[in-house]
């Protein structure tokens, strides 16, 4: 017995009916994640700024005290990744997902991206480091589109722009006479921050693709393992009298000991927010590390600052919110849609081949034969 059309209207209806309330279902869910995404990410980068912001002091306080050597200090960070994570990995007995030689290269990169960057202090001037270090963003954002194919919208690209212009406006609210006047090889300071930068970069664009296929704690360990081991011998061969000539005192031990674990914190920190939103978001959050260097200048030493920088803060602040908001890269944004949208597909399938059935129904009587298959399909529907 064929379907009347009384029945296949109503049917009709009530799977359209159920159809769209399916989507909205998922519209709002896939907005609500998004959300969470965005302010995850943003709280995220502002901590890591605010750790980047603590090694910069506590490396200051050791600067201030006679004591030179950023090497030991990055050593001294890798130790601890390695012991700290090392243990879990031990544990767990996972066997490698990626073969050593790429956390070999990772690390090697890392490590002498950090020293070409503390080693151009020594030959250009403050606001040079500053703004050429902006060069990992572009790099970022280039290597992010030719290695992982990811694809940025207007919007995005506009918060990078705005971004940087907040650096920009910073540099020169707290920029004075004499660090304008260079160092003492412009050329050469200034060639080696570039080149730190551009490490930095493919150390984050390959951080970023290694934490998508495999595990965390394995990353960690043989991150911090290979970076022990070549700012060791860097230790060895660069700073082994400046190591030497340290007095092991208070003064010296818990500033140590303070970067070291600010700088583990954030390591630990920087897959989440690669995960969560991609390389380029977390340079751009990295750029207010600057700011809140002069807001605990402001609170801590009641220092006074230029009036500008409440400007370049709040500029950089907008540039975060409109790339975040611009919506997730086009990578990112398939996986989402890949996963939350199965459900809607899936009714959408049943229900354009249940309009095939209804066409058929009116053409033949054969095609379903009474009630019970009727409440078959109905039933099949529901359970998608």
């Amino acid at each position: 017995m064929a379907l009347s059309e009384d029945e296949a209207g109503e049917y009709s209806s009530s799977s359209s009916k159920k159809r769209w309330m399916m989507k909205v279902k998922w519209i709002k869910s896939l907005r609500g994640k998004e959300l969470y995404r965005l302010l995850g990410a943003i709280a995220l980068g502002q901590f890591a700024s605010l750790l980047i912001t603590f090694t910069g002091l506590t490396s200051t306080v050791l600067a201030l005290r006679g004591i030179d050597a950023p090497m030991f200090q990055s050593l001294c960070t890798y130790l601890l990744s390695t012991c700290f994570y090392g243990i879990i990995f031990f544990i767990r007995r996972k066997p490698l997902q990626v073969s050593w030689y790429y956390y070999l290269l990772l690390a090697l990169m890392d490590v002498e991206g950090n020293y070409f960057v503390v080693k151009a202090y020594e030959y250009t001037s403050l606001t040079s480091v500053m703004l050429l270090d902006c060069w990992t963003i572009p790099c970022v954002l280039i290597l992010t589109w030719l290695f992982i194919k990811t694809k940025y919208s207007v919007g995005q690209l506009i918060g990078v722009f705005t971004c940087i212009l907040g650096l920009g406006l910073v540099i020169l609210s707290d920029v004075h006479s004499k660090d304008r006047s260079g160092g003492s090889n412009v050329i050469l300071g200034d060639a080696l921050v570039i080149i730190g930068a551009t490490l930095y970069a493919f150390t984050n664009v390959s951080e970023e693709f290694i934490i998508k296929k495999v595990d965390f704690v394995e990353l960690m360990t043989f991150l911090g393992l290979f970076g022990f081991l070549i700012s060791g011998c860097q230790v060895l061969i660069l700073e082994r009298n400046e190591v030497s000539n340290i007095s092991w005192n208070r003064n010296a031990i818990l500033p140590f000991l303070g970067y070291a674990t600010a700088l583990f914190f954030f390591y630990s920190t920087v897959p989440f927010i690669l995960r969560l939103s991609g390389s380029a978001m977390l340079n751009l959050s990295l750029l207010t590390s600057d700011m809140w260097a002069v807001a605990i200048r402001i609170f801590a030493y009641h220092q006074e600052v230029d009036g500008l920088f409440y400007v370049a803060f709040t500029t950089v602040a907008v540039g975060l919110l409109i790339y975040s908001g611009s919506g997730s890269s086009s990578s990112a944004l398939s996986d989402t849609i890949a996963t939350e949208g199965t459900a809607y597909k899936r009714v959408r399938t049943t229900a354009d081949e249940n309009e095939e059935t209804r066409e058929e129904a009116k053409l033949s009587s054969s095609v379903l034969h009474g009630p019970k298959d009727f409440t078959r399909i109905m039933a099949s529907t529901s359970d998608v």
